[in-house]
């Protein structure tokens, strides 16, 4: 697995306030939030960025994807919304290679995001 802070953290290498997890996602509190709920969404597979995924982690990426949404519920997002965004290379906003999805939820998010 490439060394990246994510890859430390499904390690448990570095602390991380993870609040769900299964054998194939980790999901845990940004340490920067852009809103009252911000938790990251990591495959345990090391993708890069959305450009790698290949047809054959179709899968990956919907439990990925449903697994923010069964967050989202639980924390109880879902009725009034939430945005999933999923950042990809320098000009996309990435700053850390492996693949995540943003889950931010808990206020109105405004368009154009930025």
């Amino acid at each position: 697995m490439p060394d990246t802070i994510f890859a430390k953290i499904i390690r448990s290498e570095i602390p991380a306030d993870i609040v769900y997890e299964d054998e194939h996602v980790v999901a845990f509190t940004d340490v920067n939030p852009q809103a009252p709920t911000h938790v990251l969404f990591i495959p345990r597979e090391p993708i890069p960025t959305l450009n790698d995924a290949t047809p054959e982690q179709a899968e990956l990426l919907g439990r990925l994807l449903l697994a923010a949404a069964a967050y989202a519920r639980k924390q109880g997002l879902a009725e009034k919304g939430y945005r999933v965004v999923v950042n990809c290379n320098e000009d996309g906003g990435q700053t850390v290679y492996h693949l995540h999805l943003h889950l931010l939820g808990g206020r109105p998010m405004l368009w154009p995001p930025g």
